[in-house]
């Protein structure tokens, strides 16, 4: 069993998370800008600096073998056995992220290290630091991978739908284009050769747009916005009035010729400038993120007009006012945000608190034209797969490169390999000094936790369903595979049981950071962190009585 005193190691954690949990809360210490400064400096250093202080001491020439095979087979399952039925069962790449990220992906470096090592001891502390090393490098990589595929694949159905998204040669990216992710407002350029062969560039539309009606009709020089929340996706070529659609790809007409879009996070519709417009918002779930704070807006996003149509994806701002001004899309219609209560035609509307940030679309009347588009969906073709997988490596790369994480690991592990080989100690300077900031990592990011607890309307956001889903994948389904990878590659002992509660651990913090960013089931990922979290120490607690009694 576990000692009192190893037990107790791990309270100050969750001390730390409801302390945050409680300022922010019910003491109202802690303002939502206030909240995404802490986040910032936990993405920014506090996280980095503890990934390298952890893999810096790891030994990389005594690396467990068989426990690195069992964690990357069970991984490898997994991914195999979605994309199986994904693309056989029609279950479609979406759920395949979504379910791979919930059941493979633990938080093993804040939860796994500090909970494996009061169960069994100091040994594996090394494990879970090998574990981190493997889901930093190959794992949230290729994650992202199949995040900016998904991205890519929306931006060429939008842009070339139907055949002629074969014709395309070559894809280019400005430089300023980090990621297909929908933050930043873009735009495609296209030139048709002789043959018929199709060149596409991809650029940012407030920075590189020669001519800006913005700028020419108002004076000033846009910029893009970097609040979490305020994102715009767009593109040059114009859809069909009806593709305005909600989140989930619905939508109702009010009175006046309203649209009204209940709560839905994102939208498409038209847009008549040359410009993309953005909207301003802050949103709570801002945990390790690596946007800056929130700033105001430096023009009017929705006083724009143009001879030019513009299809966009927007999401909807969280500023909790009421937001009736004409209509960006078509004249005399209106479109309407608001925190009032709102009767959709379908009885979907709720009313939602003041300052609350949903992630469900509480509208949900089919639009008439979703029998079409399904059956575009089925008619489009894609371009080459090796121009697909070239524009995916520049994005992934690009970002990556922008990813203080991403430098902490690899350093950690380079330095590792220089320290352990020649036996080269670090300098005493940088090593307290890396201490200082590292003894204050784990706390931190368990507090930042606590904090995105607090700033979130509810603790399941996703329904009940599909919460029990996740946690059923979390906390069951992983396990098992792990189990019966470690049993296959002849794994035993504690080195097995420590496999089996390192897997039933709660959901990864960067998974979630990634599903908000591409807007792919963030509801779900929310609950999986929150509700996750909260649920984790009584069922590795479970998990280490029974697998203790059954060994």
């Amino acid at each position: 069993m576990i000692s009192t005193r190893s037990f107790f190691a791990m309270v100050p954690l969750y001390f730390a998370m409801l302390v945050a949990y409680g300022s922010a809360k019910w003491c109202k210490i802690f303002t939502p800008e206030q909240c995404s400064g802490i986040n910032r400096f936990v993405a920014v250093f506090a996280v980095p600096v503890l990934s390298f202080h952890f893999i810096a001491q790891n030994n990389p020439y005594q690396m467990d073998t068989k426990f690195i095979l069992a964690d990357t087979l069970s991984k490898v399952l997994v991914l195999v056995l979605l994309s199986v039925w994904a693309v056989f069962i029609n279950g479609g790449l979406d759920w395949l992220i979504t379910l791979f990220s919930i059941a493979t992906l633990p938080n093993t470096l804040v939860m796994g290290i500090p909970l494996l090592k009061a169960m069994y001891g100091d040994f594996t502390q090394s494990l879970m630091v090998q574990v981190v090393v493997l889901q930093c490098i190959i794992w949230y990589t290729l994650l992202l991978f199949l995040f900016e595929y998904r991205a890519a694949t929306l931006l060429i159905r939008t842009q070339f739908p139907g055949p002629k998204a074969a014709s395309i040669s070559k894809i280019e990216l400005d430089n300023d284009v980090i990621s297909l992710d929908g933050r930043d407002p873009l735009r495609t350029e296209s030139e048709t050769d002789g043959n018929g062969r199709i060149r596409v560039r991809i650029r940012r539309s407030t920075s590189s747009a020669p001519d800006s009606a913005l700028s020419s009709s108002i004076g000033l020089t846009p910029r893009p916005s970097n609040l979490s929340n305020a994102e715009v996706f767009s593109v040059s070529t114009p859809a069909p009035l009806q593709e305005y659609r909600g989140y989930n790809g619905h939508f109702s007409h009010g009175q006046s010729n309203e649209i009204m879009l209940c709560n839905g996070d994102l939208g498409s519709g038209y847009h008549r400038s040359g410009t993309s417009p953005r909207l301003s918002g802050y949103t709570s779930s801002d945990v390790y993120s690596l946007q800056p704070t929130p700033r105001t807006s430096n023009f009017n996003e929705w006083d724009l007009t143009n001879a030019t149509s513009t299809p966009f994806w927007v999401r909807s701002p969280v500023a909790g006012k009421i937001s009736r001004q004409p209509s960006p899309a078509v004249p005399e219609l209106r479109l309407v945000w608001s925190e009032s209560p709102v009767i959709c035609p379908n009885g979907g509307g709720k009313e939602i608190a003041e300052k609350e940030i949903s992630f469900r679309d509480n509208c949900k009347m089919p639009a008439p034209e979703e029998t079409i588009s399904k059956e575009a969906v089925a008619s489009q073709e894609m371009p080459h797969a090796i121009v697909m997988l070239r524009l995916v490596l520049v994005v992934v790369g690009r970002k990556l490169s922008r990813n203080p994480n991403t430098y902490s690991s690899v350093l950690g592990l380079l330095w590792s390999l220089v320290s352990f080989k020649w036996n080269v100690g670090m300098p005493s300077l940088v090593k307290y000094s890396i201490k200082i900031i590292s003894d204050a990592g784990l706390g931190m990011a368990m507090f930042s936790l606590g904090l995105f607890m607090a700033l979130q309307p509810r603790i399941i956001v996703c329904g009940k369903k599909k919460a029990a889903m996740a946690m059923t994948i979390r906390f069951i389904c992983g396990p098992i595979v792990m189990s019966t990878a470690s049993v296959a590659v002849g794994m035993r002992g504690v080195r097995l049981r420590a496999a089996i509660v390192q897997a039933a651990l709660s959901q990864g913090i960067v998974p979630f950071v990634f599903a908000r960013e591409y807007g792919l089931h963030p509801d779900i990922m929310s609950t999986g962190v929150i509700f996750g979290m909260l649920v984790s120490l009584p069922v590795t607690l479970l998990y280490y009585i029974f697998i203790g009694l059954g060994g």
